[in-house]
């Protein structure tokens, strides 16, 4: 009898059994609906909290777990050390703290998604790729986890003759002379061509684009963070609009809206009604369906 383990990888043939843990019933429907709706996957339990997930992960044997960070009782941060032992847990959430990420990865996770920054198809690819023991981060997470990394002390000491010259003049580098100018003065001279190689820079999105699936949001990066949402770069929502609708796909009613953004309920429902117009929209639900590309028709309706 061959003996299988909780972590196996499901074969490209099986069915990919899915675990939903979210205390928002909005995000928790629009995600069975469309993991559901996918060929060869299907979620098979839903939990509101970490108690409730641990128990469902135990009597349904999921391949993967999606799960939230922030959930009243036992939150996902606490619930992931047993979850992980059971099969791969994505984090799932809009908690994109340096300091969670990094707990979260190191208590098991598999991977850290940031609503908002990942198309309903590139979290499709994203379950199915961590399922097989790839990780994946969204910008926010990447961007997190390269900062906390830089602030932590250095490790033990490199091997003998590796990182012995760090300063500058190593390199023949100085603070007035570019290291990129024979590359400067190629382009003012017009002897650049496109065989040129010209070397990328370093920064969290070149990070991310380590997992080219779900590595950065569909409209970019602005001022060095990534867009605030999925829908943003899909509907004309004014920063105002963008960040209420973000507020409302979290499960914040009109009155917590009203408090976090400093504003009166009256002016909260202006928007609103705007809002809706917008997205073509009649209800909450249906709003942050759209606007986390969770609705099962997302990617035909706004493609």
């Amino acid at each position: 009898m061959t003996r299988t383990t909780p972590n196996r990888t499901p074969p490209t043939t099986a069915v990919l059994r899915v675990l939903v843990a979210d205390d928002n019933p909005v995000v928790r429907a629009g995600l069975t609906a469309l993991l559901s709706g996918r060929e060869g996957m299907r979620v098979v339990a839903e939990a509101a909290d970490g108690e409730a997930a641990c128990e469902a992960a135990r009597d349904h044997h999921p391949d993967v777990i999606l799960l939230d960070v922030r959930m009243p009782g036992t939150d996902g941060i606490s619930a992931l050390p047993y979850l992980a032992r059971i099969a791969p847990v994505v984090m799932l959430t809009y908690s994109g703290e340096s300091e969670i990420v990094e707990e979260a990865l190191r208590r098991g996770a598999g991977g850290y998604l940031v609503h908002g920054e990942f198309t309903a198809d590139q979290l499709v690819a994203a379950v199915r790729d961590v399922s097989r023991g790839r990780p994946h981060f969204t910008p926010t997470a990447a961007e997190a986890l390269l900062a906390q990394l830089r602030r932590t002390p250095p490790g033990p000491p490199l091997p003998e003759g590796l990182g012995g010259r760090t300063d500058a003049t190593a390199y023949e580098l100085s603070a007035t002379k570019s290291p990129h100018t024979k590359l400067q003065r190629a382009v003012q001279q017009g002897s650049l061509n496109r065989s040129t190689a010209v070397p990328p820079s370093i920064s969290p999105q070149n990070l991310s684009q380590l997992q080219p699936d779900v590595g950065q949001s569909s409209s970019g990066w602005t001022g060095g963070r990534p867009a605030a949402a999925f829908g943003r770069s899909r509907f004309p929502l004014s920063d105002r609009e963008a960040e209420i609708m973000n507020h409302i796909a979290s499960g914040m009613n009109n009155q917590q809206i009203a408090a976090t953004c400093f504003i009166s309920e009256k002016t909260v429902k202006n928007h609103i009604n705007r809002i809706f117009a917008k997205l073509h929209s009649t209800s909450r639900s249906e709003a942050a369906a759209k606007w986390l590309g969770t609705a099962p028709d997302s990617t035909r309706e706004l493609g």
